[in-house]
C-alpha cells in the first residue's frame, strides 16, 4: 500500500518538472471545454496508453519496442492533424466531408477533438509521446518492474503514478478553462484563442518530432523534485536491500549530504549481462585493475541524466589519459531507449566516446543495487566502490573524488 501512495505522488510531482512542458499545448486544446466532458477523457487516454507501453516495455514484452516507435509517430501525426483542425477550421471542414455519408456522429468522433471520442484519441497520443523525468520514485517503480516481472503489481504502480499525474494535470486543464472563460467573451476571441491553440499543438508537433524538446529541457535547470522523491523513497519505498554491501540504510542516504569523504563500500560488481558494448570492448573488473573507474547509470531520455552528461564527459576528457576509466551503463527507462541503432545514433548527437554498455535486462543494474537515473559511482584501483551520487549536482564534489582516487597509490604490478 506504501509503494501505491508513493507512486500517486510521484505522480503529482511531475507537475513539477520539465519533462511535462512539451505535453502542455496538447492539454489546452481542451482549456476552453467543460473537464468533465473532454478534460477527463483526455487524460483518460494519457493515462491508459503510458500504463500500457511502459508495462509492457519493463515487462519484457519486445514486440513494443517497435510498436511504440511507430505509435510514437502516429501520435504526432493525429496531433498535428487536431492542431490543423484548431488552426484552421476549413481543414476540419474538408477532412469531415468524406466522413458524413457514414454519418455525421462517427465524423464528429473521429474528427473532432470537441467529442469525448476526440479528446480520448488526443489523450492516448499524448501519453505515447509523453516520457516524464526518472526522478527517484518513477526510477524506483519502473526497475521494480523491470527486475520483479509481476505483471499485476507493474500495471497497479504504473496505473497509481498515472493517477497521481492526471490530477495536477486535471488541476492544470481546470485552470486553463476558467482562465478562457474569462479572458474570452466574444465568438471572434475564441476563434483567435483556438487557432493560437491550434499553432501551438503544431509547434509542439515540430519540437518532438526534431528532439527540439529534449534538447531545450537538457540545457536548462528546472524546479528540481529529487530531494523530496528521495526522501518520500526512504521513508516509504526503498527496499532494505537496495544499498550497497555493508552500509547501512541511514548511512547510504546520508552519504549524500556529506562533503566527499571516501569510504569502502564494497566491491565494484562485474558487468556481466550486458546484451552489447558501444565504443569499446567488453570491460571486466580484471582489466579495469590498477585504473579508477567512474560507473554512470543513465539513459538517453532522461532529462537528468542529459543535465549531468556534460559533466561525466568533462571527466573523461580531463582525466582519461590520467588513468579514469568512464563506463556508461544505459539502462533503458521507455521501450525505444532499448534499441540499439536508437543508442548509437544518441552517442553520436551527444558526443560520448567513453564505453557503454546496454544494460537492457537490468542485470548491471542489479548488480550495483542501483535505483536512480543518472547514479555514479566512483571505484579505486583495487576495484573497491569509495564514493556515490545521486541525480543531479555535486560536481565539483565528484571531480575531487576523481582526483583523490587518481592520487591514491595502485596495486603493484603482477599483484
Amino acid at each position: 500500500m506504501s509503494l501505491i501512495l508513493l507512486a500517486i505522488v510521484g505522480g503529482v510531482l511531475t507537475i513539477l518538472s520539465p519533462c511535462i512542458l512539451p505535453i502542455l499545448p496538447f492539454l489546452f486544446t481542451q482549456a476552453d471545454r467543460t473537464f468533465a466532458r473532454h478534460g477527463a477523457p483526455l487524460l483518460g487516454g494519457l493515462a491508459v496508453s503510458f500504463v500500457g507501453v511502459t508495462a509492457l516495455g519493463v515487462l519484457g514484452a519486445r514486440w513494443i519496442v517497435t510498436a511504440s516507435d511507430v505509435g510514437h509517430w502516429a501520435a504526432l501525426a493525429a496531433l498535428a492533424l487536431v492542431g490543423l483542425t484548431l488552426a484552421a477550421p476549413s481543414i476540419a471542414e474538408r477532412l469531415a466531408r468524406p466522413l458524413v455519408r457514414i454519418g455525421a456522429g462517427v465524423a464528429a468522433a473521429a474528427t473532432s477533438p470537441s467529442s469525448r471520442t476526440g479528446s480520448f484519441g488526443v489523450g492516448l497520443a499524448t501519453g505515447l509521446l509523453w516520457a516524464p523525468c526518472a526522478g527517484p520514485i518513477l526510477g524506483l517503480l519502473i526497475a521494480g518492474a523491470a527486475v520483479q516481472t509481476s505483471p499485476g503489481r507493474t500495471v497497479a504502480l504504473l496505473a497509481a503514478f498515472a493517477f497521481g499525474t492526471c490530477l495536477a494535470l486535471a488541476v492544470v486543464i481546470v485552470a486553463g478553462h476558467q482562465l478562457t472563460r474569462r479572458l474570452v467573451r466574444t465568438a471572434p476571441m475564441q476563434d483567435r484563442m483556438r487557432r493560437l491553440v491550434g499553432v501551438a499543438v503544431i509547434a509542439g508537433v515540430v519540437a518532438v518530432a526534431l528532439g527540439w524538446d529534449r534538447t531545450l529541457l537538457a540545457r536548462g535547470s528546472f524546479v528540481q523534485t529529487a530531494a523530496a522523491e528521495e526522501l518520500l523513497v526512504r521513508r516509504l519505498g526503498r527496499p532494505p536491500d537496495a544499498r550497497p554491501a555493508g552500509k547501512s540504510l541511514d548511512e547510504f542516504v546520508a552519504d549524500e549530504a556529506a562533503s566527499p569523504a571516501l569510504t569502502d563500500e564494497g566491491e565494484m560488481p562485474e558487468f556481466n549481462g550486458a546484451t552489447a558494448w558501444l565504443n569499446s570492448p567488453p570491460l571486466t573488473r580484471a582489466q579495469l585493475r590498477g585504473k579508477v573507474v567512474l560507473v554512470d547509470f543513465w539513459t538517453f531520455e532522461c532529462i537528468n541524466c542529459l543535465h549531468a552528461l556534460p559533466y561525466v564527459k568533462a571527466l573523461h576528457a580531463k582525466y582519461a589519459a590520467q588513468g579514469l576509466v568512464v563506463i556508461g551503463v544505459h539502462t533503458p527507462e521507455f521501450p525505444r531507449e532499448r534499441v540499439r541503432e536508437n543508442v548509437e545514433r544518441e552517442l553520436k548527437k551527444l558526443d560520448v566516446a567513453y564505453a557503454v554498455p546496454l544494460d537492457n535486462d537490468y542485470a548491471i543494474w542489479k548488480a550495483f543495487h542501483n535505483e536512480y537515473w543518472p547514479a555514479a559511482y566512483f571505484v579505486d584501483k583495487y576495484g573497491r566502490i569509495r564514493f556515490h551520487h545521486f541525480g543531479e549536482g555535486r560536481y565539483d564534489d565528484q571531480e575531487k573524488v576523481v582526483q583523490k582516487l587518481l592520487a591514491e597509490p595502485g596495486p603493484a604490478a603482477g599483484r
